[in-house]
Order: C-alpha cells, then structure tokens, then sequence
C-alpha cells in the first residue's frame, strides 16, 4: 500500500508550506508554485507506490524525466526540483529523511534563445540619415548616425562604443583610426581587438567630428558626448536607438547588441567564414560564435521554403 498517501505526508508538506508563508515569508505567487510542485510531487510517489520520506535519488530523476515528456520547461522544472530540493532539506533538518534523495538531480539544460538580428533593410534604415533624423538636432542626429555606422558596421559591444576616445593614448580604452580605416578596441577580459571601419562608418564620423565641437566640453576626451558635452553612457546610447528605431518605423524593438548579432549574421551569410567572424567579434573561443551559424542555416531555410518549387505547400 503507498504510503504516500498517509497524513503524515500531507502534514510534512502542510507544515512545510506553513513554514515557507510565516517563517520564510514568501510572496503568494511563490507559495502557490511551490505548493503545486509538492502537490506534483505527492502524485507521482503514489503513483510510484513510493514513500515520500523514502524517496530516492533515481525516483526524482524518472519523476523530472516525466515532468519533461510532458512537456514542462526547463525553467518550470528546475523551479520543481527547487521546491523538493527545500521540502527535503526541511524534513532533514528533524531527522524525518535520511538524506536529500533531490540533491545532485538537475533539471534538462534549456535552449539557449538565437539572438534577435535586424534584416539588411532595416540595419541599413536605421543608419539612414534622410528618413530618420530627429529634427531636434542636427549634432545629435549626426552622433546617433554615427554610433549606428560603427554598431553594425564593426560589431562593436556598446561599452566598446561608449570607451573610444577622440585619439590614440595611455589612457585610452579605444580609438579609431580614420587614416588607417580601423577601429582599435579593448573588449571583454582587456582584451584589445582591431575591426576594419567601412566608407559609410568613416563617413559618418567626418560628419560627427565636424559636429561634435558644438556641444562637446572643452578637454573632453571621449569621441562620442550627450547632450551635457560629457562622456555618453551605455544608457543613453540604448535611449537614443530605441528612438531612432521608432523614428525609422521598424517594427521591432532595437537594442545595440541587435546591431551587433546583425553584424555577425550578415557578415556571415554573405563570407561563410566562421573564424573571420569570431575575431571580429572578439570571441575567445568559437563555440560562442557558432550561434550564428543557426542564425545562417534559419535564413537559408526561409530562402529555401519561399523559393523552392518542392517546398511549397499545396493547396
């Protein structure tokens, strides 16, 4: 007979959840997913005909499993395991359990989300000076134009962008050398890199450099200030994309690091050189680069499904 069923059992996880509101004082939403953890739990002992206090190590790992066949997400099941990792441990604490049988039993490892990339058009709208500039300011459009050139046209991380300064030094955490068309900076771990700077990004500095005097403070080293003539900060760059994405009527919310993974993919789309990508980007290791080569294959795939006679539906 399943002794899971006992009030014992019930009692454990009443008083657990007791616990858990009056002790642990946690919030009513997080009371209400740990008690349908432990009522999940209570199901599959009975089912399994297994004791709750004598559950074992390979019981949580076939009850995760199932949680999985059914469908559960990662997440969903790790906060599962989270909520019977506790019980057990609660119920050890006065001796009523030998040992936690959910110790060392980890949920299934979750997909890791592609990152989101802009279309060609719209990387190329968004940077595009007769469509999108803000009337407020032509300094400002010119410095927005300009973050964007350098954004999606090198890859840049946003704190890269933010740290070049007007010229090479000590000091500097980056820079841009117009003469030698290239772009030097320190990436994640101090790492310095040096990316090539296109016509359109090189371009768009002329115009910033011409405009910059305007509102830029005396002695300020950075290449690109805000309004205050100071250093812009990782902030105000995401303000003032955002922004110009509305302005450009993008149907997406933009971000720079969108215009960095657009970089990667259509650099990679158009050359199909992974390793010229990863130290582009900076990578250390190009596993992490990889990810856009499932970026690559999904454009193929639409490429493939709208094009090719043998994969259109039928009506």
């Amino acid at each position: 007979m399943p002794a899971a069923g006992r009030p014992e059992v019930d009692d454990d996880i009443g008083r657990h959840l007791q616990h858990l509101r009056v002790e642990r004082r946690l919030a009513e939403r997080t009371l209400t997913l740990y008690a349908d953890a432990f009522s999940r739990l209570r199901g599959f002992a009975e089912q399994s005909g297994v004791d709750l206090r004598q559950a074992q190590p390979h019981h949580v790992r076939r009850w995760a499993g199932q949680l999985h066949v059914h469908g559960l997400a990662p997440r969903s099941i790790a906060l599962m395991l989270s909520a019977w990792r506790g019980l057990y441990r609660w119920l050890g604490r006065d001796g009523l359990v030998a040992a936690n049988p959910v110790e060392g039993v980890r949920a299934p490892k979750a997909p890791k989300p592609l990152p989101k990339a802009l279309s060609v058009d719209h990387a190329v709208a968004l940077a595009e000076p007769a469509s999108v500039d803000d009337p407020g300011s032509a300094a400002l459009a010119a410095r927005d134009r300009c973050m964007i050139e350098l954004l999606y046209g090198c890859g840049l991380r946003v704190a890269e962008l933010v740290g070049l300064d007007l010229r090479a030094g000590a000091t500097a955490a980056g820079w841009i050398d117009a003469d030698d068309a290239s772009a030097h900076v320190f990436g994640k771990g101090s790492k310095r890199r040096s990316v090539p700077v296109g016509t359109h990004a090189l371009a768009a500095l002329r115009d910033w450099l011409a405009a910059r005097a305007a509102i830029a403070s005396p002695d300020e080293p950075a290449l690109f200030v805000s309004q205050r003539g100071t250093r812009i900060t990782d902030s105000q760059v995401r303000s003032r994309l955002k922004r110009r994405a509305v302005l450009a009527g993008l149907p997406t919310h933009v971000h720079p690091h969108m215009l960095r993974h657009s970089f990667a993919s259509h650099l990679l789309q158009s050359s199909g050189d992974l390793r010229a990508v990863q130290e582009l980007l900076g990578h250390a290791n190009i596993t992490t680069t990889q990810v856009y080569t499932q970026l690559d294959f999904g454009h193929l795939s639409k490429v493939y499904d709208a094009a090719h006679p043998r994969a259109r539906k039928r009506g």
